[in-house]
């Protein structure tokens, strides 16, 4: 499949292949080591005049559904078959699409109509999950978000990290999330994410998102994070920008649950496509299925901490909401769940509604 490209070259910061400098863009990703390199500041180029792609009749932005209610969800699943050289698929991120879409259908209340899928199995060039797509998938979510809006962002896939550059981060690095052509366009950073579905949402709309990607525990970028011990006692660690940087929302709340990694573990390839979800976001559904409804933040943390720790064990699995699972893929290297979000609260007595 080819994503286009050209321009200057520079070095992967640890393989020393050579890279093409795309324009407009901050970091470009390693086909051959998967690792980001940052785009130094001077040779950087000025965003490309290409043109807008044009939406199919009756569709809207980017051939999204025009349809506006009040819950709406993008999910984006990517396996980047064929994309990574020397490596396999990932097996798990388009079947957690479908689980999870069933979840918000199911026990949520969400239509079908307002959620809006990307996985790279699909032939709709509108539905692939490149940079251009999620971009406009990510507007679609959060435009003309307003009082009583409840909004999920799911991804599942490859995550990255690269060094700051711009001072706003509090451990020097920015998270990133890899579309299909990362290796081609560069990975989308949380500075990115948090300007295009955090910073617009107005007052009484809330977002969750759950992301399912190693080096993904601040990849919204938001301003606290919650630390909890493995005795169940939580503290929020302020993550809010030295150099003053609003990463706040513009009244409303967003939510990231996501998994702390330490990034050395490697991917899982298995054989079984059709049988393997994310181990994070398997976690995440089980946990809702098997917890009463207004179950709070910190009682489904914990719940999900502890089917981590029991999902590696072989055999069949129960899959969520009667899912045929049989194998649970932690090609994320996910450790054990984390919570970020744009404002402190009590997690023991918040309760989690979607």
């Amino acid at each position: 499949m080819n994503f286009g490209g050209g321009g200057r070259q520079l070095r992967c910061k640890s393989c020393r292949a050579s890279l093409t400098v795309v324009p407009g863009e901050r970091a470009i990703q390693c086909a051959q080591c998967s690792c980001v390199t940052r785009v130094p500041r001077g040779m950087r180029l000025p965003p490309s005049s290409a043109p807008v792609p044009v939406a199919p009749m009756g569709m809207g932005m980017g051939g999204f559904p025009c349809v506006r209610g009040k819950k709406r969800a993008v999910l984006i699943g990517i396996s980047y078959a064929g994309m990574r050289r020397g490596c396999g698929e990932l097996r798990g991120p388009i079947n957690d699409v479908k689980c999870m879409r069933q979840l918000l259908c199911q026990r949520y209340g969400f239509t079908g109509d307002c959620i809006l899928t990307l996985t790279d199995d699909q032939k709709d060039p509108f539905r692939l999950p490149t940079k251009d797509n999620i971009r406009m998938a990510m507007n679609w979510l959060v435009q003309g978000n307003s009082y009583g809006d409840s909004l999920v962002f799911h991804f599942s896939g490859m995550g990255a990290q690269v060094a700051d550059d711009d001072g706003d981060e509090v451990d020097g690095y920015d998270e990133a999330i890899c579309p299909l052509d990362s290796f081609q366009r560069g990975p989308i950073l949380d500075d990115e994410i948090n300007e295009a579905i955090v910073r617009p949402l107005v007052h009484g709309v809330k977002l969750h998102a759950i992301v399912d990607a190693c080096h993904s525990a601040t990849v919204l970028d938001l301003p606290f994070l919650c630390r909890i011990s493995r005795t169940g006692n939580w503290q929020w660690e302020d993550h809010r920008p030295l150099s003053g940087a609003c990463k706040g929302t513009s009244g409303g709340q967003a939510v990231l649950i996501s998994g702390y990694s330490d990034g050395k573990s490697k991917f899982s390839v298995l054989p079984d496509a059709y049988a393997s979800v994310g181990a994070m976001t398997h976690s995440f559904m089980k946990a809702v299925e098997c917890e009463p409804r207004g179950v709070t933040y910190g009682r489904l943390l914990t719940s999900m901490k502890a089917i981590m720790a029991n999902s590696g064990v072989g055999g069949n699995l129960p899959g969520p909401f009667g899912a045929p699972i049989r194998k649970v893929a932690n090609f994320s290297g996910i450790q054990e769940p984390t919570l970020s979000s744009s404002e402190m609260f009590d997690i023991y007595r918040k309760a989690f509604v979607l």
